[in-house]
């Protein structure tokens, strides 16, 4: 069914409490292993309904947050999912304490019963209020940025559309652009300050109205992170610190010789070179037509995939005033639909983004098969892995998106990837302080993160815009608003999809064989089985960086990069 065509059912909290009271009804009657089973599954369809239905609404909402009817929808559904959430509850009670547990865990695995009680220890009654509050304060959030107009080079332009010129040749053009952008977050510097802090103080209080000391932990098991714990990631980080960070302090100094800037300010890095940045040869729908010739000569799974993205419209991909920034990949189990938004505005990232949430849909394309919906997709940082691995498998086709440029896209690409990660860590380590720290004034959070700045990313300053000096270049990544601590997840899969980059360099038709294994697994592991199962090594462990970055700056540095 083409996305237009689906229509919009907002959830009813009666209809759903009636249904789940029929739900437990069944199962306390049920006589047989089978009778357990049917409930079972018609709790996955009861699932998959309510899912389908506030995810059209999302998306519609995301398309155009000034819509009034998906506004008022989406707040409903805000209101409504929390509370469907805790009848929820009550029927997976029955469910973990069932007589037959044991013939349930022999269908649908143990590991399903792990997720359900990481569900239960996650969820209360109690909550229901705290959620509903805090989805109230993230859309508060985000149309701040989404709602977002300033007037440059005579023309009205959302902040999504102000931020090709960041990264222009011109460098007062940058700076006009750069001052216009973060002068409208300093504008509502107070107000999204104020927003994270009752974020903040909400999810503590969530956290220790159910027992638990802080809100990292509940986070945790949120994330359905059940196989590793903060002290690894605390072990990756230093990973990140000690092997990463000097390698992009190379990599900055080397983009600083190549520009001719003995002193780069941070918006001179968003110029990778003297005669431009890569830019696609083709608007968005030029760059869906040879996206759709690149994944039919991929495999025939990929190209049955991409095609029916394209017949059934479950793109958004043009940058507008009144839609939300940023892109994601979303899944509609009636339909059988994954859907990607995104917002091009002519830049390379707009094939960064379309290849990146390609990867998601494809594995939500190829885990449509799997009939839990617990596990057609994985835990988050293991859905990270397809799309970033993805990006690296469309490099030979580079020259349809960007012509002459395909070589220079490459190259940039590449850095970006190892550059990255130290970012990421930061905006981690960074979460990890904000809930250990809960009643920290906002200036106080600014000087944390110019602290983890120094320590990150110690090649950057922010001279040409002194606000940004205070440390407040955290406020504008929304993840750390409406997604606490996912975030670290794209730094693991970067690791990860730089270890398929290593294998494909040496035989693509291998790796590309391991990525799709990896891709039908879905989500029926936790995060470390998961990749072990895919024979990947674990980035948690001493030395796995290093394996990854050494070979792929060995290749970089080999690249005579004054030729772009």
């Amino acid at each position: 069914m083409k996305f237009e065509e689906m229509k919009k059912h907002v959830p009813s909290e009666k209809v759903y409490k009636k249904k789940y009271e029929e739900l437990r009804k069944e199962l306390s009657e049920a006589t047989s292993k089978e009778d357990a089973i049917k409930v079972v599954k018609k709790y996955h369809k009861l699932k998959d309904n309510l899912t389908s239905d506030s995810t059209i609404i999302s998306i519609r909402h995301t398309i155009d947050t000034t819509n009034k009817e998906y506004d008022k929808a989406n707040n409903k559904c805000d209101e409504v999912l929390p509370v469907v959430a805790s009848y929820e509850a009550l029927f997976i009670k029955d469910l973990v304490s069932s007589k037959y547990r044991k013939d349930l865990e022999d269908k649908f695995t143990p590991y399903y019963f792990e997720l359900l009680e990481a569900f239960l220890k996650s969820f209360d009654d109690r909550l229901v209020p705290f959620m509903v509050e805090d989805a109230k304060l993230s859309n508060e959030y985000e149309k701040i940025f989404a709602t977002g107009v300033v007037e440059f080079e005579g023309e009205s332009l959302s902040l999504t559309q102000l931020a090709k010129y960041l990264s222009d040749n011109d460098r007062s053009v940058r700076e006009e652009a750069a001052k216009l952008y973060y002068g409208y977050i300093e504008e509502h510097d107070k107000e999204i300050g104020e927003i994270y802090d009752k974020l903040v103080h909400l999810r503590d209080k969530m956290a220790k109205t159910l027992g638990f000391e802080r809100f990292t932990e509940l986070a945790y098991l949120n994330l359905s992170r059940l196989d590793y714990t903060p002290s690894d990631v605390i072990k990756y980080r230093e990973q990140i610190h000690e092997v990463v960070v000097p390698e992009v302090t190379k990599l900055r100094k080397r983009q600083a010789k190549r520009l001719g800037i003995k002193k780069p300010d941070f918006l001179d890095y968003s110029l990778k070179f003297k005669s431009g940045n890569p830019k696609p040869i083709g608007n968005s729908e030029y760059l869906v037509e040879k996206a759709k010739e690149m994944y039919n000569d991929m495999s025939k799974e990929s190209g049955e995939f991409f095609n029916f993205m394209v017949i059934n419209h479950l793109m958004d991909l043009d940058a507008k005033k009144g839609k939300r920034g940023g892109g994601y990949m979303t899944y509609i189990p009636k339909y059988k639909s994954p859907f990607i938004f995104a917002n091009s505005n002519g830049t390379a990232q707009d094939v960064d983004t379309l290849t990146h949430e390609v990867g998601h849909a494809f594995q939500g394309y190829l885990g449509s098969k799997i009939s839990v919906p617990a596990f057609r997709m994985p835990t988050l940082e293991a859905c990270e892995i397809d799309s970033m691995s993805m990006e690296f498998f469309a490099y030979p086709y580079m020259e349809s998106f960007f012509g002459e440029e395909a070589d220079k896209y490459r190259y940039t690409h590449l850095d970006e990837a190892i550059s990255f990660l130290p970012y990421g860590v930061e905006v981690d380590e960074f979460q990890h302080w904000v809930y250990d720290n809960v009643d920290a004034t906002h200036e106080e959070r600014c000087a944390k993160w110019a602290e983890l700045e120094k320590k990150y990313r110690p090649h950057l300053n922010f001279d040409c815009i002194p606000y940004l000096n205070k440390g407040k270049f955290w406020m504008k990544q929304s993840h750390i608003f409406v997604a606490p601590f996912y975030y670290i997840d794209y730094t693991l899969a970067q690791v990860l999809a730089l270890q398929f980059k290593c294998e494909m360099d040496k035989n693509r038709e291998k790796a590309w064989k391991k990525y799709i294994k990896l891709l039908k697994m879905g989500g029926k592991y936790p995060f470390v089985t998961l990749i072990k199962n895919a024979k990947l090594r674990n980035p948690f462990e001493e030395g796995n960086v290093k394996k990854v970055i050494k070979p792929q700056m060995k290749i970089l540095l080999s690249i005579d990069d004054t030729k772009f």
